[in-house]
């Protein structure tokens, strides 16, 4: 068995590591495993292929705003991609997470298709069924095609025309009769149902695969060091976002944190914040903003730190904190936000309507007197999410897909 994944990034980012980690575990198994990526920096390693250089990735992205088409263009890379899928002769080529303006989308599924190459698509955003943004929210325009695009410049990036429409119909066009050798997988139950909601995906062979992570990393570590550093006796609830701001629509929910960091002033709590942040906000005095950190055993060492772990998205396809906080040993509270609530463990996580502060207020405060055995809930969580498991999930998809062909 060989095969060959694709996706923006390569051991950056939750997707980034998701192939490293599946890369490196066929490699182990003896399973022949080449990547091939668009964006970030270039490694000299064997079978690993960085297709797209940087600046033509940001004039593909440039005529994508100009044009109001998000996925088509880079024809030099998308033509790259092809060159090393026929050298290679995969048996599966595995599509994870391609919007990083490096392929052109609708021609490398249409050639997928018309080349009788077998195919997994995994999901990890919805741009692959909405044919347009990451998160569709409230918007059910991709159910029906499309077009009159309620967030034409924040999400699709369009300087001048609204091809909302088209580009739905390019990707409806590309998976079209695209049946027999292709499996989608999502990464939880919440996306699985949306893209068998979709029109362009709906007739389609669909499995749930949870994202995996190095439960070696994430594991509860002896923090008494670090937690005499900011606090003496408060209870802390952490939070860990790529971009922390005070925007009240933005998707990660900082406004709403903030709103809950004033409301807990009298009552013995910090948050701790990691991820970037909006310089010069207005923050209540419990809020510590602790900047990004890279460094996963720094960060795994914060949530074992925490009483809580506060997630406050509008929306997640999964969620990696979820999942990294449970596997520390931290239990999660937050907001219904699709995905989260389907694959957290519900013994150590609870979630309400998304904005309801007042009963997030409620939640946390009775979360912080539960005695929660924390040793108990890594264990549970680390036989739900090792990259292991997500592995050996991913590579049960190869082996059905190649025996398919035999019924």
């Amino acid at each position: 068995m060989k095969i060959l994944q694709v996706n923006s990034v390569y051991k950056k980012g939750s997707t980034g590591k998701i192939v490293y980690d599946i890369h490196q575990e066929l490699l182990a198994q003896g399973i022949e495993s080449i990547v091939c990526y668009g964006r970030g920096e270039e490694y000299n390693e064997k079978n690993v292929y960085k297709i797209c250089g940087e600046l033509y990735s940001k004039a593909n992205h440039f005529l994508a705003n100009l044009s109001g088409i998000m996925y088509g263009g880079c024809f030099f890379s998308t033509k790259k991609l092809k060159e090393i899928i026929k050298k290679e002769k995969p048996d599966i080529v595995h599509l994870q997470c391609i919007n990083g303006y490096f392929i052109n989308i609708y021609d490398i599924i249409n050639w997928l298709k018309k080349n009788k190459i077998k195919t997994v698509v995994s999901l990890h955003a919805e741009f692959m069924y909405t044919a347009n943004c990451g998160h569709a929210l409230e918007c059910e325009n991709w159910k029906y095609g499309c077009g009159n695009c309620p967030r034409l410049k924040t999400e699709i990036g369009s300087y001048y025309f609204d091809k909302t429409a088209v580009s739905w119909q390019k990707m409806k066009e590309a998976f079209n009769e695209f049946d027999k050798n292709l499996i989608i997988t999502s990464v939880s139950p919440w996306l699985m149902k949306r893209a068998k909601s979709s029109p362009i995906l709906a007739d389609k062979n669909h499995k749930v695969v949870l994202n995996g992570l190095d439960t070696n990393v994430f594991e509860i570590y002896n923090i008494e060091n670090l937690k005499s550093k900011y606090t003496s006796n408060e209870k802390i609830i952490f939070h860990a976002t790529p971009n922390f701001n005070d925007d009240k629509d933005h998707l990660k929910g900082g406004y709403y944190l903030i709103e809950l960091a004033k409301i807990l002033l009298e009552e013995n709590v910090k948050f701790l914040i990691a991820g970037r942040f909006k310089e010069n906000m207005k923050l209540p005095p419990n809020i510590i903003l602790l900047g990004e950190i890279k460094d996963q055993i720094e960060l795994a060492k914060y949530y074992s730190m925490a009483d809580i772990t506060l997630l406050t998205s509008k929306k997640e396809t999964f969620s990696m904190v979820t999942a990294e906080s449970l596997c520390c040993g931290t239990p999660v509270v937050g907001f219904n936000a699709g995905a989260p609530e389907q694959i957290a463990l519900k013994e150590y996580s609870k979630f309400v309507d998304y904005g309801n502060v007042e009963e997030l207020k409620k939640i946390v405060l009775d979360f912080f007197y539960k005695n929660f055995d924390r040793e108990e809930i890594s264990k549970e969580a680390k036989k739900k999410y090792g990259k292991d498991i997500m592995c050996r999930n991913y590579i049960e998809v190869y082996k059905k897909l190649i025996g398919m062909e035999k019924k």
